[in-house]
């Protein structure tokens, strides 16, 4: 699934995840005899740092799957091309209008339903995933039913009238059909299972995580030093695109100039920098399949007194989130802290500045589950991760938003990334240097 804002965004990288190894290396090798600024060809590559998820882990998210479908009542989970089945077994396959799903069941051996075509195709991954040894193929022509292979595959395991939890992006299409040539079975949600795997992240999906903000930010500040009077929005997204390549990893960002910056996902109009203008940027990269979601507000130049005082309000907002955000806590707390501030401030009331959530879930996608948001009552956990990133919009003026990925820890919460100290000095640069 991918938001308008994902798509501005972050097109430059979010095909990283589908491409084959050989164009992943492509991607990451920085460019042959290009001239670049200074600051983004000093850049070291930083993939050595990067420890890739190992299949025994993988085996575990299967088992903790399984005891999460006996508490939650699921006899089996169907996942269908996308984020949940790369995180399941390390397997990644485009959606088309042809059915490939793997169901894997509370008890039993899991089955995986492919075109025939394509079983050798599967099969090359399988090998190499937690499945290896422990899945059973059914296939299909291109003129049979794939549904009824999956409803057979439920019968055989003792599961006729049993409930099938789907995964939240299954098309419609795939879980009706099913249901069409099964309706003994229930179809339900398989969001409890896996979000209740994937929203609380291990060590290692964390220190993912956390390589993925550094490695942006370094790219964020590389493109920063090269910004001129005259250059164009796509000119400075280009050099973000191009210090990401250098650190070795595919990224990007959103560049909004001006005005445009009080659109929280920007606008397609051409925008060009002046002396004197604000920019808002927001990108990220993947490094092994997490990402980094990260946003920065500078001028170049100098700021006016009231860029300076939306500033304070907003660093003092994302303050206000940070130090709310503790086990325990329920989400929608999250949000009213930062929203109290910002408000107070004079930016109100509700959503009148501030239009958007606080923060949304971040792992595997930059987008999930769980979100800080008004009504969300679901308590904090430790390893639960987000974003940060409250936002103070004028329309036709200008627009602010600082956000950080954060950490939900055993006693509180931390951002894997230092604050952006001012619009002057959004990384750090004067107090690093002296």
């Amino acid at each position: 699934m991918v938001s308008r804002r994902e798509f501005l965004q972050h097109s430059a990288f979010a095909s990283a995840a589908v491409l084959a190894p050989a164009e992943v290396g492509r991607a990451n090798t920085p460019d042959q005899g290009e001239s670049l600024p200074p600051s983004i060809a000093a850049l070291q590559s930083m993939r050595d740092r990067a420890r890739p998820i190992t299949t025994d882990e993988r085996r575990a998210r299967v088992e903790q799957a399984r005891r999460l479908m006996a508490e939650h009542s699921v006899d089996a989970l169907m996942l269908t091309g996308g984020t949940s089945l790369d995180y399941f077994t390390g397997i990644r396959w485009g959606l088309s209008e042809r059915l490939l799903a793997l169901v894997i069941p509370k008890d039993g051996r899991t089955f995986l339903v492919c075109p025939a075509f394509e079983e050798e195709r599967v099969q090359e991954q399988v090998a190499g995933s937690p499945l290896a040894g422990d899945v059973d193929f059914m296939t299909w022509q291109e003129d049979e039913s794939p549904y009824r292979l999956v409803a057979d595959g439920m019968r055989s395991r003792g599961f006729s009238g049993g409930r099938l939890g789907i995964e939240e992006t299954v098309r419609f299409v795939f879980s009706d059909g099913v249901h069409q040539v099964a309706p003994g079975l229930t179809v339900a949600s398989g969001t409890p299972v896996t979000a209740g795997c994937r929203a609380v992240k291990d060590v290692h999906e964390i220190e993912l995580m956390r390589l993925a903000s550094e490695v942006t930010l370094k790219a964020y500040e590389a493109a920063y030093k090269a910004l001129v009077d005259g250059m164009t929005q796509d000119r400075f997204a280009e050099l973000v695109s191009l210090a990401h390549r250098r650190l070795g990893f595919s990224g990007g960002a959103g560049v909004q100039v001006g005005e445009y910056s009080a659109l929280p996902h920007g606008s397609a109009t051409p925008q060009t920098v002046r002396e004197g203008s604000i920019l808002l940027i927001d990108g990220g990269c993947a490094v092994e399949g997490y990402r980094s979601d990260i946003s920065r507000t500078f001028v170049l130049g100098k700021p006016t007194d009231k860029m300076k005082r939306v500033f304070e309000i907003e660093f003092r907002a994302q303050s206000a989130a940070l130090a709310a955000a503790r086990p325990g806590v329920e989400c929608q707390a999250v949000d009213a802290a930062a929203r109290k501030v910002i408000t107070g401030a004079g930016f109100g009331p509700d959503y009148a500045y501030f239009t958007h959530r606080v923060g949304h879930g971040i792992g595997m996608d930059g987008h999930e589950w769980p979100y800080l948001v008004r009504g969300n009552t679901l308590k904090l956990e430790p390893g639960m991760t987000f974003s940060d990133e409250p936002g103070i919009y004028i329309r036709g003026e200008f627009g602010v938003r600082l956000e950080d990925d954060m950490v939900i820890t055993e006693t509180g919460a931390e951002l894997v990334t230092p604050q952006s100290p001012s619009l002057e000095d959004p990384f750090g640069r004067v107090s690093s240097e002296q």
